[in-house]
């Protein structure tokens, strides 16, 4: 039974949020999100992954292997995805990879092993995370453009906090604790505001292909925590990191991946994209439970 309070205790406040979101863009169809977009970009995502990473006690090892670990998820996500989009005669295959190969770590992930583990699990889930916002802005632009643009890295935040947390990481250096308290704090409302930010997301994107983005999500969805299984006993990983990597693993397509796409994509695979985010979305209510249910009952 504890397990199913648990279980409870730890999606109640994700969902929660999501439908705030939810009824928010329900209500007002106009709503902006912009200010949410560009904080949790630029100010909101950097914070949560210095504290994360720096103030929750993993050490640089397991920063380093999850991080690569990940990287392997990623490979084999790619290699399912593009037999997929073969399959489904999909026209532009290298445009429409990005929701199958890059999961929704950050905006649902992250809260979720938090919840699920607390600041350790907290830890390596950012040790994940920003390996997907890493590719987001460099895999993910050079898919979604067909080009690669060494700029677009040097001017994301992410990419110099993921720098200043492992070189931290690896001299074993200790904050003080203004810095650490900040970004705590930036961290909590960056979890709040992005879950909310999906909920409004999901009342705008559309599915234009349903055949096409149920399969494209099917997948996402049931080999995602395959591969994530298969690498936790390959590598023989255990308790609360192998957790983790299960429940990273298994999170639906990232809302990032609509919104680079919209910038470097014509407007018909804008519109797969959107499709496969929403429907791997509304799938994730129900596989995601069951994940980390399994996560809890024998990753703990």
């Amino acid at each position: 039974m504890n397990i199913y309070i648990k279980l409870f205790e730890v999606l109640f406040p994700v969902f929660f949020v999501i439908g705030i979101g939810y009824y928010l863009g329900k209500k007002n169809s106009k709503i902006d999100t912009s200010f949410i977009t560009n904080f949790a970009a630029n100010i909101g995502t950097p914070a949560m992954i210095i504290y994360a990473v720096t103030s929750t006690g993993i050490t640089f090892d397991i920063f380093k292997e999850y991080f690569w670990y990940y990287l392997l998820a990623i490979i084999f996500f790619a290699i399912v995805g593009v037999p997929t989009l073969y399959f489904l005669k999909t026209k532009d295959i290298v445009r429409e990879l990005p929701p199958l190969i890059m999961p929704n770590t950050g905006n649902m992930g992250v809260p979720i092993c938090l919840f699920a583990y607390g600041t350790e699990g907290l830890g390596v889930s950012a040790s994940i995370t920003s390996l997907i916002i890493l590719f987001h802005f460099t895999v993910g632009v050079f898919l979604a453009d067909r080009k690669f643009n060494l700029h677009i890295i040097l001017k994301n935040p992410p990419f110099y906090s993921i720098i200043f947390s492992a070189f931290v990481l690896y001299y074993n250096i200790s904050l003080p604790t203004v810095i650490i308290n900040t970004t705590e704090w930036l961290m909590y409302a960056t979890i709040f505001l992005i879950l909310m930010s999906l909920g409004i997301a999901l009342t705008r994107l559309k599915v234009f292909s349903l055949k096409k983005a149920v399969i494209s999500s099917l997948v996402r969805m049931i080999l995602g925590p395959v591969i994530g299984v298969l690498l936790i006993y390959f590598f023989g990983l255990s308790g609360f990191a192998a957790g983790v990597l299960l429940i990273q693993c298994s999170m639906p397509s990232a809302v990032l991946n609509y919104l680079v796409g919209s910038m470097y994509s014509p407007k018909k695979i804008v519109d797969s994209v959107a499709s496969t985010i929403v429907v791997s979305t509304l799938m994730s209510f129900i596989t995601i439970p069951i994940i980390v249910y399994i996560a809890l009952r024998f990753f703990s």
